[in-house]
């Protein structure tokens, strides 16, 4: 969906307002650590001694055991799974911040509703939700409660997933919304009316009703399952198409399953909402479902962004089980010809992934809800147990749709076969599967091998859709109204860049924390005499550069900007493999615990740093001054006379007259 554009304007008085140590102390417990800076355990890897650091006046954070770092929307976008917009918009609330939107073509036509207009609609949502739930408590949801205890789910259960009922009166629930003030244009826009000669009247009537809910619990939308005889609708009838429902962004359970997929890196792709209650209280804590549509690339996007399948790396992890890498995305499906279709629909998917993709049907074709009536909670968790790769459901499908005992059927079965193993992602494992096929068609490797091999380089030359590259959301990292996932480009840390053994290093890195963190303690003058090139480590000189850039540091310095903002200018025309070091370095911890001795401290580096600088400019003279011809004696002179300039600037340097 093409969003509007969250003014830029908006995002920076976001930032401005939203405090960091409030919002990641909801969910580290936090310790002063120094001046201005606040320390605990990182809250995105397992660690025992606190490397997590925030400065709350800059507005930055950083942990330094697993180099994730950056500013409070960043922070709660990680901490939630949540998009920039998402991020932007929950912080906005939170600190009451007016958001205005733009479209990205700059015509103003984004149909990303306005944040008045969008509350408005999520209010409209949670009074829906909250008068469903109480009519599933009267006689005439009975029902309702009959449908859920015949499928095995209790009062409990169904409190748990905010199930309700809709009455079969026309405006039950506009009567309601009426009565709390909204319009009927806020009615129609908000999808839980439809449009009659008369006017406006109740969408679902006589029907159970699940709550679905934003990544960050709001709910936007409802499933609603007929249950009277006398209803001649759709068994399943969702929420439209509205401002803030897209059938093809949300996933029914995401909101209670995020946690989970998180921590687990397993997502578990059921197709209904008692799938996902029968998956969840069976001990399938990471089942989710999509809504009205089949799985896309939209719920790819989600799905990644939850489970931190960003980057290759984030799949290097051995599975709990030992057959193969962590990282699983696992689709379940009816075992009759149309969960087979949707099982080769995900496998078009698959290639959006860097988890591996398995799928998990039943023998006899039932789907979890009905497994677990059946055999109970066990058999659930062992069908997920029991899952297979997806590429080799998708061959065996595809040869099981032809007759293997002749000639003709096992050549078909080749054709259509090769090119599904040519697609598989990990390359190692196309010989070996290449192999299996073979065996599955009673046919000679060699032969099966050269006809994968063809399939592949059919593909190569266009004759397959090329596998789409990661999916990125719109604008990139910290602009308005987006954002970007993790970038294949190699960014350096730190601990990578500079030595704990290697003395100017330290200073320089020092300097350079005390210039972003509180640069109102340095010198004015000191700092305008520092030259272009006053740094050994080329990283840093990497990070000096893009502070030159900037070109607000001195502004800082003499106090007429604030240090937080001066680092989001240098932030914001940092590239990609320099800003993570940045942000690294603002929050790193100095020694120093009182505003004096960082006074004193930060009085003593540049003075260190501009000592090494007129050193390293010395020993170029005097090598300088070795490879000059003595019979120039001009030439000899100058560099005599700029030696002894730099002689006399050390000599003053070091007595304080400088």
């Amino acid at each position: 969906m093409a969003q509007g554009l969250i003014r830029r304007s908006d995002v920076d008085l976001v930032r401005e307002r939203s405090r960091l140590d409030e919002v990641v102390s909801e969910h580290v417990t936090l310790r002063t650590a120094g001046i201005g800076s606040m320390k605990g355990l990182c809250p995105f890897h397992d660690e025992k001694t606190p490397s997590f650091n925030i400065r709350p006046q800059l507005g930055h954070w950083h942990c330094f055991g697993c180099g994730e770092g950056g500013d409070v929307i960043s922070f709660v976008q990680k901490i939630n799974h949540l998009s920039f917009v998402e991020a932007v918009e929950m912080l906005a609330g939170r600190y009451g911040v007016q958001l205005h939107y733009e479209d990205a073509g700059g015509d103003g036509t984004g149909d990303r509703p306005d944040f008045g207009t969008r509350r408005r609609l999520i209010d409209a949502h949670a009074i829906a939700e909250e008068y469903f739930r109480e009519q599933l408590g009267t006689p005439a949801a009975e029902i309702g409660r009959r449908f859920l205890t015949e499928r095995g789910f209790d009062q409990a259960a169904a409190e748990h997933f905010g199930v309700g009922f809709a009455p079969e009166g026309w405006d039950s629930l506009t009567g309601v919304l009426r009565s709390r003030g909204f319009t009927e244009a806020e009615l129609t826009a908000s999808g839980l009316v439809s449009q009659g000669q008369r006017g406006v009247y109740d969408r679902f009537r006589g029907r159970l009703v699940w709550p679905i809910r934003d990544i960050t619990g709001n709910t936007i939308g409802f499933g609603a399952r007929r249950l009277l005889e006398s209803d001649k609708g759709p068994k399943y009838l969702n929420t439209p198409e509205t401002a803030i429902y897209h059938k093809s962004t949300v996933l029914y359970g995401l909101d209670i399953a995020r946690k989970e997929i998180s921590s687990q890196h397993r997502v578990v792709v059921v197709e209904g909402y008692t799938d996902v209650m029968a998956a969840h209280l069976a001990g399938v804590t990471t089942a989710v479902a999509s809504c009205g549509t089949a799985f896309g690339t939209e719920h790819v996007k989600i799905v990644r962004r939850v489970m931190g399948d960003s980057n290759p790396s984030a799949g290097l992890r051995l599975s709990t089980d030992g057959r193969g890498l962590a990282g699983e995305v696992i689709f379940t499906f009816d075992g009759d010809a149309a969960g087979q279709k949707a099982a080769l629909r995900a496998f078009e998917e698959d290639q959006r992934f860097v988890a591996q993709t398995y799928v998990a049907v039943e023998a006899s074709g039932m789907d979890p809800c009905e497994l677990r009536i059946a055999q109970g909670d066990q058999a659930v968790r062992e069908l997920i147990d029991t899952r297979r790769p997806l590429f080799e459901f998708a061959i065996r499908t595809a040869i099981s749709q032809v007759d293997l005992d002749t000639v003709e059927g096992q050549v078909t079965a080749l054709r259509m076969a090769a090119p599904v193993v040519a697609r598989i992602r990990d390359r190692a494992m196309r010989p070996e599967y290449a192999r299996r096929l073979a065996g599955w068609l009673g046919m000679d490797e060699s032969t099966v091998l050269r006809a994968v091999h063809d399939a592949a380089r059919s593909e190569g030359r266009g004759g397959h859709r090329a596998a789409p590259s990661a999916p990125t959301d719109q604008a990139a990292p910290g602009g308005a109204g987006g954002e970007a996932e993790a970038s294949p480009i190699a960014t350096a840390r730190l601990a990578d860049v500079v030595s704990p053994r290697d003395p100017v290093g330290q200073v320089e890195t020092q300097a350079l924390a005390v210039m972003l963190q509180s640069p109102q303690l340095l010198d004015a003058e000191k700092v305008a005499s520092l030259p272009d090139d006053s740094f050994h480590v080329p990283a840093l000189q990497g990070v000096w550069d893009v502070m030159l850039a900037a070109g607000t540091l001195l502004d800082a310095v003499e106090g007429r900007l604030h240090a937080a903002r001066y680092l989001e200018q240098v932030l914001e025309i940092a590239g990609e493999t320099v800003r993570p070091l940045i942000v690294e370095i603002a929050n790193l911890d100095l020694p120093a615990r009182t505003e004096e001795s960082l006074g004193r401290l930060a009085h003593s580096l540049l003075d260190r740093l501009s000592e090494l600088s007129i050193t390293r400019e010395y020993s170029v003279l005097k090598q300088r001054l070795q490879r000059t011809d003595p019979s120039d004696v001009e030439r000899h002179q100058e560099i005599m006379s700029r030696l002894a300039q730099v002689q006399g600037r050390r000599r003053a340097l070091r007595s304080g007259d400088e």
